[in-house]
């Protein structure tokens, strides 16, 4: 799978695949589009109205990389899904940082969707029933 980044210089383009109104914050790790193209995909819980979706995406990104908002710049796409970021930037640091961010976001998706497929009823949920004994365990009967 191609790298959903492009090191530069002085900074990494990141394509984004961005889900507005999407219930909460958080980065759900990497996507090969139909278009072949690798995106990080994002989800925040701001409408995308007046910029506000785009904003929430650049402060999530930026929490989750640990870099200032000001190192963010949004090239294109500005109100559409699919946006290209310009982050300035050390790009071994910002790749390696992206790298940790996409992996453990992609793991942890795994495991929501193995644990969500073991849950199939709520009476799965329920705790088992404890064992009855009609004598104690290694006690002789009377």
């Amino acid at each position: 799978m191609n790298k959903a980044w492009q090191a530069f210089p002085d900074h990494i383009r990141l394509s984004v695949r961005l889900t507005p109104n999407g219930g909460r914050d958080a980065i759900d790790g990497l996507e090969t589009g139909s278009d072949g193209e690798c995106y990080l995909r994002a989800r925040v819980s701001a409408a995308p109205e007046k910029g506000k979706a785009n904003k929430a995406l650049i402060a999530l990104l930026s929490k989750s990389l640990g870099i200032p908002k000001s190192t963010f710049t949004l090239v294109s796409g500005e109100t559409a899904r699919k946006k290209i970021l310009r982050i300035e930037g050390e790009p071994e640091d910002l790749m390696e940082k992206l790298n940790l961010v996409a992996r453990a976001d992609q793991a942890f998706a795994f495991l929501a969707r193995a644990m969500a497929s073991t849950i199939s009823s709520p009476a799965s949920l329920e705790p088992p029933q404890p064992k009855i004994f009609t004598h104690l365990p290694g006690s002789r009967s009377l």
